[in-house]
């Protein structure tokens, strides 16, 4: 088929109602043309060749021609496309590098392998073009809800055409129960748009927690409007979830606005999840108060915080124990998403067994320790003392209140406390030296001899070894495992060395050795006033006024 031949407007149209068809521009069609002729007359001239077709935007007219550039003599690769100042002359007046000679030549005859081949290349390009446009449409709509109809099903995957362009809802992001069938409507959210080479660009979920909040948004005037916010949302696709809101106008009750005149707005929610139960729960700065909320229908007797583990216990009478555990665990764990905290629940009588525990424990470490009978010790016990640091060194006057002391009475628990302590340093720093340490790591301040034994015992026996630390490997931390958090053991983890404490110790070991510059050496940020202490009681007398 000789190219001269065929109808040059009918080019013209053809990318026409290719591009309106493919909804893109004619321009992307017609470079695809251009490119599939200079192909198909590459193999009749040579591959080597630069071969170049121009489709004239008016007539359709194609031109052949061939372009040879001109380098330096010494750079010549391709004498097919590529010629010397000196071949240049008899063609070019005052040829320079750079400059291009064009001549044209005949259009090409194409055989039925050339047009199959051309085809195929026109075929690629629009399919690109086509990728492109999608891709551009549709990136900045990621974390929105579209409507779509079902186009196929492939191996489990809803192919979803959204009028525009296609897009997939895989098998593990539609709610359990769900099938389709062609041209079934579906809504959805826009999971994430990303460039792909080949495949699926656009990706739906019907089982993403922020598809619940768009719906919301869309039921609840006032989340649109900005006076309600959504905080936090879990969910168990297709059984139940958890969506915490809180207000930002006083007369507008959260709860009461999400499930609208007779349940109409969250019922709205509900038959678009397949009948997902869900639990609307007031959201609260204060942690435990949250928590409190999140466990609802459960009823909460106390929690107790631990924040730099992000763990929290919970305390509940023993007949709320299953209600607060929920089905196979569902209740709890959707607490947990919603909050961002591990959850560990216990009943009264088991909180009240570690407890009597955690007593016997002290008041022994006090009785071989101090030397006291065991009514003395208990007596500590009940004081509020833990450990011999705080007997040793606190002020006397809180040894003074405890009946029965004098201050005879309290110089001798601290010196008997001291003594105590010294002599387990000593036995400490004894054993480390005889592992090996050395005298770089004992002078090193912030490190106590039980640290430096502990470190001895895991290799650690210069300031070199030390400064080659990371703070998590000394402090200790929750890492996420397939989903999972998994608590990571940290070297001084036991002497409560937080992560910040533990990077300042690393960064100061690394200064004196001249392995950084001092400025970058930060001080760790403090506590923010007001925030709870790791480990502190939170007594909640009334647990559903605190979820009202």
């Amino acid at each position: 088929m000789a190219i001269t031949s065929a109808n040059q407007l009918e080019l013209l149209q053809t990318a026409e109602a290719v591009a309106r068809e493919k909804m893109i521009d004619p321009a992307l069609v017609v470079e695809a043309m251009e490119e599939s002729l200079a192909r198909a007359a590459k193999s009749r001239y040579g591959a080597e060749m630069d071969i170049r077709v121009s489709i004239d935007r008016k007539t359709g007219r194609a031109s052949f021609t061939r372009v040879r550039t001109v380098v330096e003599d010494e750079e010549v690769e391709n004498y097919q496309a590529e010629m010397t100042v000196e071949q240049a002359r008899p063609y070019l007046e005052s040829p320079a590098v750079g400059d291009q000679f064009i001549e044209e030549v005949p259009p090409v005859e194409m055989g039925r392998i050339a047009a199959q081949s051309a085809k195929q290349v026109i075929l690629q390009k629009i399919r690109e073009a086509e990728r492109d446009r999608q891709f551009e449409e549709f990136k900045d709509r990621a974390g929105t809800i579209i409507n779509g109809v079902v186009k196929r099903e492939e191996y489990g995957n809803v192919i979803v055409d959204m009028g525009r362009g296609e897009a997939i809802l895989r098998r593990n992001d539609k709610i359990g129960r769900e099938s389709y069938r062609p041209n079934d409507r579906v809504r959805c959210y826009i999971k994430d748009v990303r460039r792909e080479p080949r495949g699926p660009q656009i990706f739906l979920s019907r089982t993403d927690p922020q598809f619940m909040a768009e719906l919301f948004k869309m039921e609840v005037p006032e989340i649109y409007d900005g006076i309600i916010e959504i905080k936090a949302v879990a969910r168990d696709p297709g059984s139940r979830a958890k969506i915490a809101v809180i207000s930002y106008d006083n007369s507008i009750d959260p709860v009461g606005a999400c499930v609208g005149m007779r349940g109409s707005r969250v019922q709205a929610v509900v038959n678009e999840l397949q009948g997902e139960k869900i639990d609307i729960i007031p959201w609260n700065e204060d942690q435990p108060t949250f928590l409190v909320n999140a466990l609802q229908p459960a009823e909460v007797s106390k929690v107790v915080l631990d924040e730099e583990a992000e763990r929290i216990e919970v305390v509940v009478p023993e007949e709320q124990l299953s209600l607060a555990i929920g089905r196979r665990g569902q209740n709890v764990r959707l607490a947990s998403q919603l909050t961002g905290l591990d959850i560990d629940i216990m009943t009264e009588a088991d909180e009240s067994a570690r407890r009597q525990k955690e007593f016997e424990l002290r008041t022994q470490l006090f009785m071989d320790a101090l030397d006291l009978d065991e009514f003395f010790a208990q007596l500590l016990v009940s004081e509020g003392f833990t450990n011999l640091e705080e007997v040793a060194y606190v002020d006397v006057e809180e040894l003074l209140v405890i009946d029965g002391v004098d201050e005879g009475t309290a110089g001798e628990l601290q010196t008997r406390a001291r003594e105590h302590l010294e002599a387990q340093a000593k036995k400490a720093l004894d054993h480390a030296r005889e592992l090996g340490v050395q005298d770089s790591l004992v002078e090193f301040e912030g490190l106590n001899p039980q640290m430096i034994e502990a470190l001895a015992e895991d290799g650690i026996f210069t300031i070199e070894d030390f400064a080659t630390c990371a703070d998590w490997e000394l402090a200790g931390g929750w890492t996420t495992v397939d989903g999972e958090r998994v608590k990571d053991d940290g070297l001084l983890e036991k002497f409560d060395v937080s992560l910040e404490e533990a990077q300042t110790m690393v960064m100061t070991a690394r200064v004196l050795l001249g392995w950084v510059d001092p400025t970058e050496l930060d001080p760790a940020e403090p506590e923010a006033e007001g925030e709870a202490e790791d480990g502190t009681d939170s007594d909640l007398a009334d647990p559903e006024a605190a979820g009202s």
